[in-house]
């Protein structure tokens, strides 16, 4: 089961993510509606201080083709889509796409599936981010295929082994649910906790 952990905004954070060796490191980038949106520049810092086995996912919402060449440029190993994705700037893509759908959204997964630039798609709740729950349910009848299904949408350390027992997925992924309560960052504690629940399954 793998584990990605998004919306580092802090240096520091790296070493929460290393400590429990997870798979995949997420930034928001270029969407500043988002309060986890940082500069390519701290990103960047951020990286360098992740183990070299920890991939790193830059995050964005319908980007555009000079978006999508800073992001190559900065040296992330996946992009990681919200919104839009036509065919015109999907051309241009030189690194593994992940494609997120919402749960409003989900007819769209079958012209995604046969896309060979696709390495995989993350499933969140209708507003990325809010960390909100959804029915997980809703997933149960989408065919899978060999490409990363990763699980995201208000997981948190006590309801994450029901969601990996509801779905199966290939990972999840998790923000809100490791953050502070009272001020903007992860909280490492919170990391630490989610992972031993993740790992705890078995999967």
């Amino acid at each position: 089961m793998k584990v990605k952990i998004c919306g580092l905004i802090r240096v520091e954070e790296a070493e929460y993510l290393n400590r429990n060796q997870v798979d995949f490191a997420g930034f928001v980038v270029f969407y500043p509606k988002s309060r986890r949106n940082i500069d390519l520049g701290l990103a960047q810092e951020i990286m360098k201080k992740l183990q070299p086995a920890i991939k790193k996912v830059a995050v964005t919402v319908s980007p555009g083709a000079e978006e999508v060449r800073q992001i190559e440029k900065a040296g992330f190993d996946y992009i990681q889509i919200h919104g839009e994705l036509s065919e015109e700037i999907l051309a241009q893509i030189h690194i593994p796409v992940l494609k997120a759908f919402n749960i409003k959204d989900l007819e769209q997964y079958g012209q995604y599936r046969n896309c060979g630039k696709l390495a995989g798609y993350v499933f969140d709740a209708q507003e990325p981010g809010s960390g909100s729950v959804f029915d997980w349910r809703l997933l149960e009848k989408l065919p899978r295929d060999e490409k990363l299904f990763f699980l995201a949408g208000g997981l948190h350390a006590g309801n994450v082994k029901e969601a990996i027992a509801c779905i199966r997925p290939d990972g999840v992924d998790v923000s809100s649910g490791v953050e502070y309560e009272d001020r903007p960052g992860k909280d490492g504690n919170k990391i630490d906790e989610f992972v031993r629940s993740v790992r705890a399954c078995g999967f």
